[in-house]
Order: structure tokens, then C-alpha cells, then sequence
């Protein structure tokens, strides 16, 4: 129990990290250029962003410690944690290609991959441990939201 808890607590510092990593590329651009493009109707306000990524972050990293719980000398466990891994990393690049080098058109084509191996990550996951699927469906509806936000800059702009 103690290793499964300290497992998790690992990988939400590690997804709590990545995340506040990635969204340092945000603040320079976030109320100059941001500010000043055309975003779509539906557009939440930007304070509901952080503590939106901040709760998926940890859902994710409960979700990744759970299945790490489970033995990483797993076939299964490995190419569950494997797809997190990547998919987390499209996560973290998100933010440099949108706000960093202000390109939402590669950040579509990134989150879009993002949202696909999402649903991957989550199909092993379920094969590993229910639950951890379960805790990363608020996070693939988010991305969808994501998406459609992105989308819509790109569109509008």
C-alpha cells in the first residue's frame, strides 16, 4: 500500500510539474498576442484555465500511479504508461506551439494527435485498471474541448 501510494504521489508531482513547465510558455504571449486574436463564442475566461489543468493534472497522475502500481515489468503496464508518457508529452508541447510560437495550426495537428493517443492511453489503461481509465475521461472530454477551442482560433485567425 505504501508503494502504491508513494507511486502516485510521484506521478502527480511529475504531471503537476510537466504542466507548470509547459504553461511558462503561455505568459508572455498570453496578454499581448492572445488578447488580441479573434477566439471563438465559447471561449471560457482565462482564469478558469489553471485550476481546470491544475485538477486534471492530478487526475492523471493518481490514473498513471494506479496503473505503475500494478508492476512496470508488465507487458501491459509498460505500453499503458508508455502511451501516458507520450501523450503527455504532446500535452507539454501544446502550449509552445500555441502561445509560445503563436501557431495555432500546429497546435491543432498536435492536440488533435494528443486527443488520439488519449484514447489509446486510455484502452490500456482499462486493460490495466479500470479505474485509472475512468479517471482520465474528465481530462479526453477537456482535450475534446481543447480541440474545438483551437480549431476555432485557427479558423477565426
Amino acid at each position: 500500500m505504501k508503494k502504491r501510494f508513494l507511486r502516485i504521489v510521484i506521478s502527480i508531482l511529475a504531471c503537476v510539474l510537466i504542466g507548470f513547465l509547459s504553461s511558462l510558455a503561455s505568459k508572455t504571449s498570453l496578454d499581448t498576442w492572445y488578447a488580441s486574436i479573434q477566439k471563438p463564442s465559447f471561449t471560457p475566461p482565462n482564469w478558469i484555465f489553471g485550476p481546470v489543468w491544475i485538477l486534471l493534472y492530478v487526475l492523471m497522475g493518481i490514473s498513471a500511479g494506479i496503473v505503475w502500481s500494478k508492476g512496470f515489468y508488465h507487458k501491459w503496464v509498460k505500453t499503458a504508461l508508455y502511451h501516458f508518457g507520450f501523450q503527455l508529452l504532446l500535452n507539454a508541447a501544446w502550449p509552445i506551439f500555441f502561445f509560445g510560437l503563436q501557431n495555432p495550426l500546429i497546435a491543432l495537428l498536435d492536440i488533435v494527435a494528443l486527443f488520439i493517443l488519449l484514447l489509446f492511453t486510455i484502452k490500456w489503461f482499462t486493460v490495466v485498471n479500470s479505474v485509472a481509465a475512468y479517471l482520465l475521461i474528465p481530462y479526453v472530454v477537456w482535450v475534446a474541448f481543447a480541440t474545438a477551442l483551437n480549431f476555432g482560433v485557427w479558423q477565426l485567425n
